[in-house]
């Protein structure tokens, strides 16, 4: 089974800066693996829906971002570590979400459980 967990999260002032990780694990049992699979990083604030961030291709080569975060925001992974992160950087309150980290494998859409960020002075 595919398992996403995040962690990371958590209380920062306006222009803070935080590292969310993204521990997978199950790929190779599913069948896939994990050094081909694109990964993305999704937030969603209360009431609101799940809007893209991130995303990272398997070999870490190609990235893009969501609007608002780029040039902020970084995705990065260790293939041999079975783990992504976003770093967040110049946190502003409207970066205020739950975070989750996600995979499109066989036809199927991953999820971790999501890990909160809050941003406030």
């Amino acid at each position: 089974q595919v398992q996403l967990v995040e962690s990371g999260g958590g209380y920062v002032q306006p222009g803070g800066s935080l590292t969310l990780s993204c521990t997978a694990s199950g790929f190779t049992e599913a069948g896939f693996n994990f050094s081909n699979s694109r990964m993305t990083w999704y937030r969603q604030r209360p009431t609101k829906e799940r809007i893209f961030v991130a995303m990272i291709s398997g070999s870490g080569g190609t990235t893009s971002y969501g609007d608002g975060v780029e040039g902020r925001f970084r995705v990065a992974r260790d293939n041999a570590r079975n783990k992504v992160y976003l770093r967040l950087n110049n946190l502003r309150p409207v970066d205020t979400a739950v975070y989750f980290c996600g995979v499109f494998l066989g036809g199927t859409n991953y999820w971790g459980q999501g890990t909160q960020v809050t941003v406030s002075s």
